[in-house]
């Protein structure tokens, strides 16, 4: 299984730097939360990434991911030069590529105030992990309504 720093690298390579097009550690965790939900939501309750994700104040959060790009504060992470994907199945890195296409065009802020808005960060204590189960529940809801 993936890990969620591996996830976090695709949608790093899937960036656009050179047109503006950046990731921060603050949306990279909102890409991340999304990823997860529509693949627990698609693929019965199995997760993409074997971390857990927590809620805190500002949203949805990988605590790993988040300290292993804590350093770049609140400004675009560096696209890595070289990933392996080779952990993904094809359908896993369409859905990865879907998630930026879709969450990927907004802000961190805009992201940030979605997931607020939503039920899995909505009802979960903050500093406590969001269970997978809500997750994948509500994810369900928002592919059915499509």
């Amino acid at each position: 299984m993936a890990k969620a720093i591996d996830v976090a690298n695709v949608f790093l390579r899937l960036s656009q730097p050179e047109v503006g097009d950046t990731i921060s550690n603050l949306k990279l965790q909102k890409l991340l939360y999304y990823a997860q939900g529509f693949h627990l939501a698609m693929n019965d309750g199995n997760p993409l990434f074997d971390e857990n994700i927590t809620a805190w104040a500002y949203g949805p959060v990988v605590e790993s991911v988040y300290r292993d790009f804590k350093q770049y504060g609140s400004g675009a992470i560096p696209v890595p030069e070289d990933i392996d994907t080779s952990m993904f199945s094809k359908d896993q890195l369409e859905l990865i590529e879907e998630i930026y296409e879709v969450y990927g065009q907004f802000s961190a802020l805009r992201l940030m105030q979605l997931t607020h808005s939503e039920k899995p960060w909505m009802e979960t204590s903050r500093d406590s992990i969001i269970s997978r189960e809500v997750m994948r529940d509500f994810f369900i809801t928002r592919i059915n309504a499509n």
